[in-house]
């Protein structure tokens, strides 16, 4: 039998849509993208329109673009077709009645725009009031840990690595090749195997398991050397939580001093399994320092923790659009679950 078509089958939909809670329409309704594209609009270089030509896309526009690609895991390619192709993308940015779209290329400028202004702490920091505006402040403490960012493995012969370890660039290269080498990526071992790219360590509230502080780095850079960096002061608990990778007997003497409260794993020596007591401990912490891994599963479902960038200053950029859009998620969750509790 053949389906009745219907004058207003588009109004229809987006009613069918609206019921069902569709989850681009609530982030719009819970995120204030006005005002997070002021913050990045003031950022920008003012751009030289002497000359004419067609004025550029507006910055919310990108903005949301942005959003879309870290949220679904897209490449710019994607974010475009993606854009031209799925109404509920349409909607969310504001496109449904018009043709012109944002390509891959443009995107990119955009990004390298953001990314050559520190436009992403900017973003962080918006991101973070909004959260608190909403009333989910830092609450019950933080964990701090770190996971691995896969990167693009580059292949270097022997001659070749011999010449970057010096802090030179092989005389065969050239300039188009060397901009596609990533000099900044790293091995590392976890769990006897390797890993190449990059590092994310987080500060994580226990209470609503938002990323509070991020710093990216090599992946060979020890999860331990950007600790006290993470620390959030604005946390309504002093406690800090961390797994045993994280001992250290003078920073834990220090962090005591200031007033902090450490709650890191013990490690148990060669041969000398930890006694009763620090065994007990070290499931009483693990059961809150599991709360971060819901965090990195959180990441991951956004799309695996990887890069398909170039350069530590790339990666950074993309990772800390990644946490901050992963709170956006986090925060609609919270409302959610906040309406369904009332």
């Amino acid at each position: 039998m053949k389906l009745l078509d219907s004058l207003f089958a588009a109004e229809e939909r987006v009613r069918k849509l609206d019921r069902l809670g569709e989850p681009l329409a609530a982030l719009s309704a819970h995120v204030d993208f006005d005002v997070l594209s002021e913050r990045v609009s003031a950022k920008l270089p003012e751009m030289d329109r002497s000359r004419g030509g067609r004025p550029p896309f507006p910055v919310k526009l990108m903005v949301k673009l942005l959003v879309l690609k870290q949220l679904y895991n897209l490449s710019d390619d994607q974010v475009e077709y993606q854009a031209l192709d799925r109404a509920s993308f349409q909607r969310f940015l504001g496109l449904e009645s018009s043709s012109r779209i944002p390509d891959a290329k443009t995107l990119w400028l955009f990004q390298e725009t953001l990314r050559k202004a520190g436009a992403e702490s900017v973003i962080a920091a918006e991101v973070q009031r909004q959260l608190g505006a909403a009333g989910y402040i830092a609450r019950g403490g933080q964990l701090i840990d770190a996971s691995i960012v896969r990167a693009p493995v580059q292949h270097f012969t022997s001659a070749e690595r011999e010449v970057l370890e010096r802090g030179e660039t092989p005389e065969a290269w050239s300039p188009a090749k060397r901009v596609q080498k990533d000099l900044d990526a790293r091995w590392t071992k976890k769990h006897g195997k390797s890993y190449h790219g990059y590092k994310v360590h987080v500060s994580v509230d226990v209470k609503q398991k938002l990323i509070r502080a991020a710093v990216v780095t090599p992946a060979s850079v020890h999860d331990t050397k950007h600790f006290e960096d993470l620390l959030d002061p604005c946390n309504t608990s002093r406690t800090v939580s961390a797994d045993k990778g994280y001992v250290d007997g003078e920073r834990e003497r220090r962090l005591k001093q200031r007033g902090w409260r450490p709650q890191i794993q013990r490690r148990a020596k060669a041969g000398q399994p930890l006694d009763e007591r620090n065994a007990a401990r070290n499931q009483r912490i693990a059961k809150t320092r599991s709360r971060v891994e819901h965090v990195f599963a959180g990441l991951n479902q956004m799309g695996s923790l990887a890069v398909r960038t170039i350069g530590l200053a790339r990666a950074q950029f993309q990772i800390s659009l990644k946490v901050s859009v992963y709170n956006l998620k986090r925060l609609l969750w919270l409302s959610r679950a906040q309406a369904m509790s009332a």
